[in-house]
């Protein structure tokens, strides 16, 4: 291999000093900031964590700017421009901005997040990223033994599954993942219900492992 032809950088540095859309970047970062409040108070606290806000506005100004023509030829673009995905950022690291208090914290995720950038993202802001390992791809993981290697990084992983499993049981057992229904009121109530007779599955579950390892 010879070592000349590669060459490892961060998505800043493919985007000129001079470039008009890093003074609009600023604009809009600032803009954005102020806005967080009212996000935060408009987004659901339950459920699978959406696209950010900040995110969707941004791709919606690139599509403005470079006359996209649908949202379609948008994601497909923004796939593999760089100068797209400069400006559009890390949702994950915009909502780890949010997150508050000063003391340590870690954040789980999968591999799709086991990245350089957000990897570094993630220590700037004085978190400890236990991202899941990929390493079959080419250059191996970002995460290194000193994170890996600790009993905590595995138990993050297994707390962070179960919001999948929460998920899947709605799918299968409460058949969300096809519904008979028809109408949004309809839909709402097989969901409230499906939610309803989850929440007590996990209960009688938690008391019949109580009673059990009483006895035992």
């Amino acid at each position: 291999m010879q070592e000349g032809l590669f060459t490892l950088a961060k998505l800043d540095d493919f985007v000129p000093a001079d470039h008009p859309l890093r003074a609009i970047h600023g604009v809009v970062n600032e803009a954005l900031t102020g806005l967080n409040g009212l996000f935060n108070a408009i987004c659901a606290e339950t459920g699978r964590a959406s696209i950010a806000p900040e995110k969707l506005l941004r791709a919606m100004l690139i599509q403005v700017f470079f006359s996209v023509r649908n949202e379609r030829q948008l994601m497909e673009q923004v796939r593999y421009n760089l100068l797209f995905r400069w400006f559009i950022g890390s949702a994950a690291l915009t909502m780890l901005d949010t997150v508050p208090g000063a003391h340590r914290k870690t954040v789980a995720a999968d591999k799709g997040y086991d990245t350089r950038d957000f990897i570094a993202g993630c220590r700037k802001r004085g978190m400890t990223p236990h991202v899941a390992s990929h390493t079959t791809r080419r250059g191996g993981s970002a995460v290194d033994g000193r994170t890996a290697r600790h009993a905590g990084y595995a138990a993050s992983h297994i707390v962070r599954k179960r919001i999948e499993e929460h998920f899947g049981w709605a799918k299968t057992v409460g058949r969300l993942r096809q519904t008979m229904y028809r109408g949004l009121q309809r839909v709402d109530q097989q969901r409230r219900v499906t939610r309803v007779l989850q929440t007590s599955s996990v209960e009688i579950d938690s008391q019949a492992f109580v009673n059990s390892a009483r006895i035992a």
